[in-house]
């Protein structure tokens, strides 16, 4: 103990993150990746987006939209309007979650989505659709044929961060 009552510490501070010990080998990339260019659009990154939570909800994982919104800081009123899309035709929803990268504008918006979901009829909506995108059929309905309107791999939406 020093004079007048006072007394040193001394101890070592443990850095926050560890460091790990690397190889040379081991930094050294064997195989380059190779990134598209262009994104997914946006109502497509949000209608994946409404069949998760939808999921999450059906499992129990989650109580309802209140429970969504405290998890992903958002209003309730965004999480009404996300859930909002699992309302459209399947057949529209696999046409949206299959569309291509893009660069620059996307080929509509998420707000015009929402606004066929609103209807209620599918028949309409699938109209509706159809004036959106500009198509002269309409999509292939996935309950009749199992292999109609099926995405290739690589061109799903996955492992995407979606901010809401």
């Amino acid at each position: 103990m020093a004079a007048g009552g006072l007394f040193e510490v001394k101890f070592k501070l443990r850095p926050a993150v560890r460091e790990i010990q690397r190889s040379e080998q081991a930094t050294e990339p064997t195989v380059t990746a190779v990134r598209k260019t262009g994104r997914y659009p946006r109502a497509a990154q949000v209608l994946a987006l409404a069949l998760q939570f939808q999921e999450m909800i059906d499992r129990g994982e989650v109580r309802d939209y209140a429970d969504l919104a405290r998890l992903g800081c958002v209003s309730r009123e965004r999480i009404s309007q996300i859930m909002m899309l699992v309302w459209l035709a399947p057949d529209i929803q696999q046409a949206v979650l299959c569309l291509p990268l893009y660069t620059g504008r996307a080929p509509f918006s998420e707000g015009a989505l929402r606004r066929i979901a609103k209807i209620v009829s599918w028949d309409e909506q699938r109209l509706e659709w159809q004036r959106l995108t500009g198509s002269p059929e309409p999509p292939a309905d996935s309950h009749s044929d199992p292999q109609a309107g099926s995405c290739q791999a690589e061109d799903s939406p996955t492992d995407q961060v979606v901010t809401l």
